[in-house]
């Protein structure tokens, strides 16, 4: 299993993206008295580690995250009150057989969800 590192700045703001959004979980976080919150969400078999600590990871990094139900979900996603995105559901410059939403979170770090489509 591979587990992606996004930068946060605002804990808050994370969870309004990945947890209200989204539709995340908590799985656990760790926050020490002396240092930045690091805590891992996860949706389905998508595991994402957020840290508020400089060194673990750089704004702006991207992950592709398979998952079944793309349409359903694109549906769920764009019916939500998030003001901030409004994901398109398109088919990937690489493959007409594959369907992608990609969503950039308040930090600048993007997932694009992915689906083969028959």
């Amino acid at each position: 299993m591979v587990t992606p590192i996004f930068r946060i700045f605002d804990y808050q703001k994370a969870c309004e993206f990945y947890v209200e959004w989204l539709g995340f979980h908590i799985d656990w976080e760790e926050r020490p008295a002396q240092g930045p919150l690091y805590m891992q969400v996860s949706r389905g078999d998508i595991v994402l580690h957020l840290t508020g600590h400089h060194g673990d990871s750089c704004p702006g990094s991207k992950v592709m995250a398979e998952i079944n139900g793309l349409l359903a979900y694109h549906h769920l996603l764009t019916q939500k009150d998030y003001p901030f995105m409004r994901p398109n559901l398109k088919k990937t410059n690489w493959s007409d057989k594959v369907m992608q939403a990609e969503v950039i979170d308040p930090f600048g770090n993007r997932v694009v969800f992915v689906e083969a489509c028959g």
